[in-house]
């Protein structure tokens, strides 16, 4: 699978469109790194804890965009965004999402 996020998969030719291809994974924050966050908020600096379970989430979204893309039989995904939004206080939804398509070599 070729995942991209320009519109054309270099080397390439998109021969069909077969949809969208989407991840979600909803995270919620766990208390011990709300305290911390909230004691690094008044020194500042990188809040670590919450850059890793970014990380994290993003990988699963991804991964699960890919599979979603498999599931129409997708040779690659274009135009891939990531996107979130608060589902609830102290939860968040991190969503990857792109155009999955049929290639073939120029």
């Amino acid at each position: 699978m070729i995942v991209v996020n320009t519109d054309y998969i270099s080397g390439y030719e998109i021969w069909q469109v077969l949809g969208i291809a989407q991840g979600s994974v909803v995270q919620s924050k766990h208390v011990g790194r709300d305290i911390m966050a909230g004691l690094k908020t008044i020194v500042g600096g990188e809040i670590k804890g919450y850059t890793e379970m970014l990380t994290e989430a993003r990988k699963i979204a991804f991964e699960r965009m890919v599979q979603d893309a498999e599931t129409l039989n997708a040779d690659g995904i274009v135009n891939v965004r990531y996107t979130t939004s608060e589902v609830m206080q102290g939860s968040s939804e991190l969503l990857a999402y792109g155009t999955a398509v049929k290639i073939k070599k120029r």
